[in-house]
């Protein structure tokens, strides 16, 4: 069901964007979109959730979001950019993937809950968008991680950034040793002010700075690792 407004069409525009989801999140975007002078279409399966679109001037698509002829009544062949925010993961990829590789949209987005298949999305060339608990899940991770050396946490929550500055334990070994188990990489050492990645006879030595991508379920064991100061291994 397609209820087009005339004003909406008249108007001088920027661009159209299409909207999959007339949720919260959906509604709020057509919303913005509509303060920067675009056209916006939203389509969302259920005819109900178009109430909180009812004073907002934008076109009303009632049908499935990765529907071809759904997507077209909505306007997909013109639109500049298409946001898939429906509350199902899987709806939303097929959503972005159909309009990027059926009609060439170059601008889309996912909304994902499911914070594993964040890292495939973006390996598929979808960027995604959190949830407001994918939010707090990831914000949680960053607020409270095993300590304040964590820089950085891969959207699939496996790989950590840690910083960390050379300890005793450390002084004297070689890159090449430090990562020899494989599991353990020095990204980057910071040395009088000064970054470089760090060739493998680099030696470390007091005062450097070390960042490193670490799987998540090590970093407890590298962080008893620096806390024994004069002895121990790094990596096990």
């Amino acid at each position: 069901m397609s209820q087009p407004n005339v004003q909406n069409e008249q108007r001088s525009t920027v661009g159209h964007v299409v909207i999959v989801g007339c949720g919260r999140v959906g509604a709020g975007l057509a919303e913005r979109m509509l303060g920067h002078d675009h056209t916006v279409a939203v389509i969302d399966t259920e005819r109900s959730a178009f109430k909180r679109v009812a004073n907002l001037d934008v076109e009303r698509i009632e049908g499935v979001g990765y529907d071809r002829d759904t997507l077209r009544s909505a306007g997909i062949e013109r639109a500049v950019a298409l946001a898939a925010v429906t509350n199902g993961d899987n709806s939303n990829i097929v959503i972005a993937r159909t309009g990027r590789e059926a009609f060439g949209v170059r601008r889309v987005f996912a909304r994902i809950y499911d914070m594993r298949r964040a890292a495939v999305y973006e390996r598929l060339g979808i960027p995604t968008v959190a949830s407001a608990r994918l939010t707090i899940d990831m914000s949680m991770r960053q607020l409270l991680p095993l300590d304040d050396a964590v820089r950085w946490v891969d959207p699939s929550a496996q790989v950590c950034l840690v910083e960390r500055p050379a300890s005793r334990a450390l002084i004297g070994t070689s890159v090449g040793r430090l990562e020899s188990d494989g599991t353990v990489r020095l990204a980057a050492l910071r040395r009088l002010g000064v970054s470089v990645v760090p060739a493998a006879d680099l030696v470390v030595q007091e005062g450097d700075l070390l960042y490193l991508m670490v799987p998540n379920d090590r970093v407890a064991e590298l962080q008893a690792s620096w806390a024994d100061a004069g002895e121990g291994k790094v990596t096990s």
